[in-house]
């Protein structure tokens, strides 16, 4: 009777673990890409020129190995591999973004391509016939260089452009793609462009540049998003937001708790406050120190750009949830006099430094390095300063080199898939679905194609740009149809 109670026990123990392993009812899973670092066509059919078109050919010098996305994937041609890809992993969506100067050669709305409306149909609709739902980003890094040469993000007009971009691609797709991304990640492509002149449009001009384009991101932002509430919503019952780039700030000691959270405010809260706050604008905080930086620095005024009452009700409110790309995160200390900062080392504006625990795995990518905890914290973060919403994880990878036995890109996904679990059933976080970046290895910008995130591995000296299963993506596909990060 006792080892039949005690192999009792032992199953109901056993069965309880397993559950805390699954993931509940609804809970979706999908992967991502972005058209430049997979589409390839660049000078396809009447498809126009974009920053990083023209920077890569411009500037080789800062891509690794002089590489360029010229081809990358051939995902322009390759399209129905891609979706088979989706397919095998049994997928509940894909994300994926349009290509602005595919679409619109001109940058502007006066000419619709033919081919690229042909090309992103058949994307849409291919997804769908598997059953597939798209996630579409509208605007991933890849401005039309027509734009860029009338001041790009720099430029107010561009809030109407975009909205003028934004209603060509609801009016064609809406009807079937119903979760939407503006924009993704503006601060890779304001602080991380205009800070270091090192990425397209290749422009060095952080203490203005970086500033105009925060400002103007949030206001296309939420010109699509107005958009798409009064022509489209009602018939169609989408959903939008804009995707942030999150790293999580962790103090060094509990003594830089405040610095801390000022990091978190000037990295997160520049692109989420005037969103998703109750009052809107700027955080408080990052006003005050920019004023006072600007002052310093002999301007007459702050080269924050202010917002007028009317652009913080514009702005203010502009989601239905919110999208959350995330890969690692840094402690935080007070910077040394005379230490050398940059954006990847610290924050010159508030006089931080960042660094990581010594057990911290790194990655491939120079910058990634593993604290799965971070990502429950930064999402714990954002309901506490925003309130309680709907998440998605939109971006979420590990970076290794070539090879398919990626079993340290499965270990990332298991760790960080438990903390998502962790603050769904302990925290009561509103978290809905799992993005992996990327469904296949592609053109990572600066590295080239040196750090490789893929489920699937891309022979890219192949002409058919031959695709491969890695493990991750068997391990990936089980997790899918178990429901369950109990996979092995």
């Amino acid at each position: 009777m006792f080892s039949t109670k005690l192999v009792l026990f032992s199953f109901l123990v056993a069965a309880v673990a397993c559950e805390e392993l699954d993931f509940p009812p609804g809970f979706q899973f999908g992967a991502a890409s972005a058209a430049y670092q997979v589409e390839g066509g660049w000078n396809a059919s009447d498809k126009a020129e974009n920053i990083w078109d023209r920077f890569v050919h411009d500037k080789p010098h800062f891509i690794a190995d002089l590489a360029n996305g010229d081809v990358a994937c051939d995902s322009y041609h390759l399209w129905r591999r891609d979706i088979e890809m989706a397919a095998e992993l049994g997928l509940h969506f894909y994300r994926f973004s349009i290509a602005w100067s595919r679409l619109l050669p001109n940058g502007f709305a006066d000419k619709i391509s033919e081919d690229g409306l042909n090309y992103y149909n058949n994307v849409i609709d291919g997804l769908l016939e598997k059953g597939i739902q798209p996630m579409v980003t509208l605007y991933h890094w890849d401005l039309p260089q027509s734009l860029q040469d009338l001041g790009g993000w720099t430029n107010p007009l561009i809030v109407d452009w975009f909205g003028d971009y934004a209603r060509v691609v609801f009016s064609h797709f809406a009807d079937r793609v119903k979760i939407w991304i503006t924009i993704n990640e503006p601060l890779s492509f304001c602080d991380g462009t205009y800070s270091y002149g090192t990425n397209a449009p290749g422009i060095y001009d952080p203490e203005v540049g970086t500033y105009l384009c925060n400002k103007n991101v949030l206001l296309a932002h939420a010109k699509a998003y107005r958009i798409y509430d009064k022509e489209f919503r009602e018939m169609y019952q989408g959903e939008l937001t804009l995707a942030n780039h999150l790293m999580w700030y962790e103090p060094f000691t509990p003594e830089d708790e405040e610095l801390a959270e000022t990091a978190r405010q000037y990295m997160v809260g520049r692109y989420s406050h005037a969103v998703y706050s109750k009052e809107g604008g700027w955080p408080p905080v990052v006003e005050k120190i920019i004023a006072e930086e600007s002052k310093t620095k002999g301007y007459s005024k702050s080269t924050l750009p202010a917002f007028t009452d009317e652009e913080i009700e514009f702005i203010r409110g502009t989601f239905d949830y919110y999208a959350v790309n995330h890969y690692t995160s840094r402690l935080t200390r007070l910077a040394e006099e005379g230490e050398v900062r940059d954006m990847t080392q610290g924050l010159p504006e508030i006089n931080v430094t960042y660094e990581v625990q010594p057990d911290w795995k790194r990655a491939h990518s120079s910058w990634l390095f593993v604290y799965p905890e971070g990502l429950r914290n930064q999402i714990l973060w954002l309901r506490e300063r925003y309130g309680d919403m709907k998440f998605i994880v939109t971006e979420n990878g590990y970076s290794s080199s070539t090879g398919s036995q990626d079993t340290e890109r499965i270990e990332y996904y298991k760790e960080y898939l438990k903390q998502i679990l962790l603050g769904i059933k302990e925290d009561g976080l509103n978290i809905a679905g799992y993005t992996a970046w990327t469904l296949m290895d592609n053109f990572e910008w600066g590295d080239g194609y040196n750090s490789r995130f893929g489920l699937y591995q891309v022979d890219f000296t192949s002409p058919e740009r031959t695709r491969t299963p890695k493990a991750s993506a068997e391990f990936y596909k089980k997790l899918i149809q178990r429901h369950s990060l109990n996979v092995d």
